[in-house]
């Protein structure tokens, strides 16, 4: 599908631009007040008042057009390749009315590349409240370009906007607001002339970026090289010529059109939150405080929905038993697709409630303080504040967190944060913290309000942050690089979240967590059940004939034969024989054979180890339709010892297992992306195995 007009949204992060995105296109996106959301670019479509289909391209949100990091290369790329598919008929500047002055410059550049514009004024609220007044007639007629004022939180004046987009000029009109070749005279006509281009600002650009820019073949950027030594072009210099002429536009068209005060009434309130929440001790406290009330809301507002759930598929099984005639068919359903699903679909409340609450902190604009916070401490170790983004966005998962690195201008800086942002722990893994912290810790209470379970929780969440920040801190030192890293963010004001956004949200992750990581556990369930169910002819045909001797049946009633066989059968079939296999290894670690095919299948996503778990124990249990996978985990024995699998000494060896250990194949895939290089995710693979193995092992024998 291809609409009629192509319109780009182009603005500074944090204006906006992809809630008015969501508002002109209908489509949910993720939208977020801190750097690192928009990585790249996002496209849908709109219905005009003209009749015509609009395709809308919501671009990453920049500064400038002098890129700082790899998604703010797309934009000039996109406004400047008259070939690309995504090349606009029309950009919309999306700019914050209560930050003008800034928001103008970019406004000047994209003006100068003389394609059609239009400015969407948001948050004209803010700037009343901060008693700024804007002559919006004025000001349109200075710039030469149609101004509408719209906000996009409330939805306001998107009908105008569509207006203005649909009746837009096919030609600029916009004022051109700075001489152009008087910074680089002689240089830009010959560029012109040479390379075909037709804007003398497009040809400056060139200069500037034109070892970056991917639509230039070798020949052209080689030639621009040559240019710039004849001229002797220095493009910092140039740069900062630019710069100084353009704030110089933009002053004198503010000093006509815009009436500042003195104090800002909404600046005033945000930064007396800031003198509490980015306090340099307390900020940190009230930080901690709030990870704590997470992980105490995840255990305690969770048990009830997750019980009801439970007893669900208990229900289900029981029925499906009942109802559907004995045989393996039957057996694959209710062992193999409802012991799965149990395993995913029981996590959906503490997966909702994680989410629920990440989405509230980005909201309000307090996620975008946490990484002005943890700049000082990231740099100290080989990290800058920009990487708290990918951390704290690897709590739900690490592929967009590992993208969302893109932002990060320093190459080593932006490389220490791939290698180590899998290492925090995901929502992936909470069903596994879960899962086995419900096994293997008390469901006690310390000081009498506290949750045991829920401070054990947190410390797996804590042990992933502080373990990311150590390997970054050692990595400082093995990564070489002379860039020099530098961070500049610009705080969004504090605001209530938008329910609506929020509530969107936990439908999206859990709605990808339930469908993604479902497909793969339930086929996965599927497959294992098949692997445990049958095996080797011969073993199999010998376990029957042991079974029905008269010595076996004299010996034991027929319950107890049962059991017996059917544990015996696991331990001879396909997947028991590959189980046995590799216990040898994993038995320093605590592990048996069975939580060894746990970690073999749960390669592909960490959240299968749960639905591998329901499935073996499903198949090894004969009354299948008693326990929740729970149960039947609790009650399993060691064969050797007969004391419990799951003792507190296995238990917190499998958590720290699976707290480091790169148990998720989409992640390499993604590295692998990003670096352009198999040698990162292979070194990524094995540093965060040896570490998995040898921390558990640790563990293990600290505790038996």
């Amino acid at each position: 599908m291809s609409g009629d007009l192509k319109v780009a949204l182009v603005g500074n992060p944090n204006t906006g631009k992809s809630t008015l995105f969501n508002l002109l296109t209908g489509l949910n996106q993720k939208v977020g007040n801190f750097p690192g959301v928009t990585v790249d670019k996002k496209t849908g479509f709109c219905k005009l008042p003209d009749g015509r289909n609009a395709e809308i391209i919501d671009l990453p949100g920049t500064y400038s057009l002098y890129p700082k990091s790899k998604d703010e290369t797309i934009v000039f790329e996109v406004l400047a390749d008259t070939n690309s598919p995504s090349h606009p008929d029309l950009i919309v500047i999306v700019a914050d009315a209560s930050n003008l002055k800034r928001n103008l410059l970019l406004y000047t550049q994209v003006a100068d590349l003389k394609i059609p514009v239009v400015i969407a004024l948001n948050m004209m609220d803010l700037a009343r409240k901060a008693g700024t007044e804007i002559n919006l007639d004025e000001l349109s007629a200075r710039l030469g370009v149609q101004i509408v004022s719209i906000c996009a939180r409330k939805g306001e004046n998107v009908d105008a906007l569509k207006e203005a987009i649909a009746y837009a000029p096919a030609t600029p009109l916009q004022a051109d607001t700075i001489e152009v070749e008087v910074l680089a005279p002689g240089l830009i006509s010959k560029i012109q002339e040479e390379i075909l281009v037709d804007k003398p600002y497009t040809a400056l650009q060139y200069a500037h970026q034109h070892e970056n820019l991917s639509f230039l073949s070798p020949t052209q950027s080689d030639r621009i090289e040559e240019i710039e030594k004849e001229f002797s072009f220095h493009s910092s210099k140039a740069q900062a010529a630019e710069t100084i002429a353009r704030y110089n536009f933009i002053n004198d068209i503010l000093f006509d059109t815009v009436k500042f005060k003195a104090e800002a009434e909404n600046e005033s309130i945000s930064n007396r939150i800031d003198k509490v929440l980015t306090h340099k001790i307390g900020g940190f406290v009230i930080f901690f405080g709030i990870l704590f009330l997470i992980f105490q809301a995840i255990f305690a507002w969770s048990e009830y929905p997750m019980t009801l759930i439970e007893n669900l598929f208990l229900w289900l099984t029981d029925s499906a038993h009942k109802v559907l005639p004995e045989g393996a068919l039957t057996n694959l359903l209710v062992d193999g697709v409802l012991a799965g699903l149990s395993g995913v679909l029981v996590f959906i409340p503490q997966i909702a409630i994680l989410f629920a609450f990440i989405s509230i902190l980005e909201d309000t604009g307090y996620m975008a303080r946490v990484t002005f916070m943890m700049d000082k401490i990231m740099r100290k170790v080989g990290l800058n504040g920009k990487s708290v983004v990918p951390l704290i966005g690897g709590l739900a998962c690490a592929v967009p967190s590992v993208m969302s690195a893109r932002t990060i201008e320093n190459w080593k800086d932006r490389i220490i944060t791939i290698m180590v942002t899998p290492l925090v722990s995901c929502s992936a893994r909470l069903p596994i913290y879960t899962l086995l912290i419900s096994l293997v810790v008390p469901d006690g209470k310390v000081l009498g309000i506290f949750s045991l379970q829920g401070l054990a929780l947190m410390s797996m969440y804590v042990l992933s942050m502080v373990s990311a920040v150590f390997v970054a801190w050692v990595m400082k030192f093995l990564i070489r690089s002379k860039e020099k890293g530098y961070f500049i963010m610009e705080l969004p004001v504090y605001r209530m979240p938008r329910w609506s956004n929020v509530g969107l949200t936990i439908y999206e992750k859990v709605k990808a967590f339930v469908f993604e990581a479902g497909k793969v556990i339930v086929a996965i369930s599927i497959v294992l059940w098949v692997l445990a169910s049958y095996g080797p002819p011969a073993r199999q045909k010998a376990i029957e004939q042991k079974y029905s001797s008269q010595e076996m049946l004299k010996s034991y009633s027929a319950e107890e034969l049962e059991a017996m066989k059917s544990s015996e059968k696991l331990e001879n079939s396909y997947a028991g024989v590959v189980g046995q296999a590799i216990e040898p290894a994993i038995k320093p670690l605590g592990f048996d054979w069975k939580i060894g095919i746990a970690l073999i299948t749960s390669f592909a996503a960490r959240e299968v180890f749960v639905g591998t778990m329901a499935t073996i124990y499903s198949v090894s249990n004969n009354d299948a339709t008693e326990d929740s996978v729970r149960d039947k985990m609790r009650d399993a024995k060691n064969p050797e010892t007969g004391e419990p699998v799951f003792t507190f000494a296995v238990g917190l060896s499998l958590m720290v297992f699976y707290a480091y250990a790169m148990q998720c194949m989409s992640t390499l895939a993604i590295v692998y992306r990003e670096t352009k290089s198999w040698k990162w995710p292979a070194i990524q693979l094995g540093y965060m195995t040896a570490l998995a193995y040898f921390a558990s092992l640790l563990v293990y024998n600290l505790l038996k």
